[in-house]
């Protein structure tokens, strides 16, 4: 098998794999959060604000979704359709919410009437909601594991199995840490009563956030089998938890001195930390099976060739200081307060 700097390609893959999926998660985390706050802001102009603090990068920031999926697709494709077989409803639901959440953000302010913002509100607020929680639930069911059998074939059930209350409970998390960072991040563009407002409800998600998680853990640690194994036989790995918990600690601490680009920053490597302790939880495995662990889909019978992974890791080597570039020059643009005028939503 051949390797990079001493690592295998199909682990080199799933690390710019996990990499992908965590900017995703981080950036597009901080949209999602900043939409479930919508409904509470009650005026018009609150509600425009908060929409056009994400208005310029939203849109951009999804590119992290779809090239995680080409990568997803291009080095595990095993992977990839083992895991639509067994959470088609969820990525059906998770893509009908995208395109509502679009429409929302475009169509909102196309017209004055009272009703019409009203509608594009809700629908809004509930495309924000429902993704950030179904991307948790997707996380949850990938914890716990799936029916499959053997040739990898799905041989659980269609609709609601993926809805287990490990599941629902992973969530909810994934929905409280993406709000506290969506308020976050709107604190650093907001001003006046909208800001005051915003850290008032900030403390509200913080308080969220540490019940769910917290609930989360412990039900990990006690109901989860296996899920400490890789840390006893690698200890140096423990300081994953670790560095997870000082980066959670962090964030209030940062929030009461008033230091939101700190805490954003830290929020951020909360998750980064979660995520990397979940793929070091899992590795070599992508999807454990229930029905016997044989039928585990991993890093190494899910890959492609290794020619194919070759050429796809130099195009990573090139493509990534563009994309890099890119992103710091978009958010070096659009730095600061939003101002509104005739181009805004």
């Amino acid at each position: 098998m051949e390797t990079f700097l001493g690592i295998d390609y199909p682990t080199l893959w799933f690390l710019v794999v996990g990499l992908l999926f965590s900017g995703y998660a981080i950036l597009e985390g901080f949209d999602y959060g900043a939409g479930a706050w919508h409904l509470f802001f009650k005026k018009d102009i609150s509600r425009r604000i908060a929409i056009n603090a994400i208005g310029p990068i939203w849109d951009a920031n999804q590119v992290w979704l779809i090239i995680g999926g080409g990568a997803l697709f291009a080095g595990f494709p095993v992977m990839y359709a083992t895991m639509l077989s067994s959470m088609y409803v969820p990525f059906m639901l998770f893509l009908m919410f995208l395109v509502l959440r679009s429409t929302s953000i475009k169509f909102r302010s196309a017209e004055e009437m009272l009703w019409w913002r009203k509608m594009w509100d809700i629908t809004y607020f509930v495309s924000n909601v429902s993704i950030a929680f179904l991307l948790g639930v997707v996380l949850g069911n990938v914890l716990q594991g799936f029916e499959i059998g053997p040739n990898f074939s799905y041989q659980g059930g269609v609709f609601f199995s993926f809805l287990s209350p490990y599941a629902i409970m992973t969530g909810f998390t994934t929905l409280s840490i993406f709000m506290t960072q969506g308020a976050i991040f709107l604190l650093l563009k907001t001003e006046g009563r909208l800001h005051a407002r915003l850290t008032f409800l900030l403390k509200k998600g913080m308080i969220f956030f540490i019940v769910s998680f917290s609930i989360t853990s412990l039900y990990t640690l006690i109901f989860t089998p296996g899920v400490t194994d890789n840390f006893k036989e690698t200890p140096a790995f423990f300081i994953l938890p670790l560095l997870s918990f000082l980066a959670v600690a962090n964030v209030p601490r940062l929030v009461s001195k008033k230091k939101y680009g700190q805490a954003l920053i830290f929020s951020s490597l909360t998750m980064a930390f979660l995520l990397m302790l979940v793929a070091f939880q899992l590795y070599p495995v992508l999807l454990p099976s229930t029905i016997h662990p044989e039928h585990s889909v991993t890093i190494y019978n899910a890959a492609s060739s290794q020619k194919s992974l070759g050429i796809m890791l130099t195009i990573v080597v090139i493509g990534t200081p563009l994309l890099a570039g890119y992103f710091i020059f978009l958010y070096r643009t659009f730095y600061g307060k939003v101002k509104l005028d005739d181009t805004s939503y």
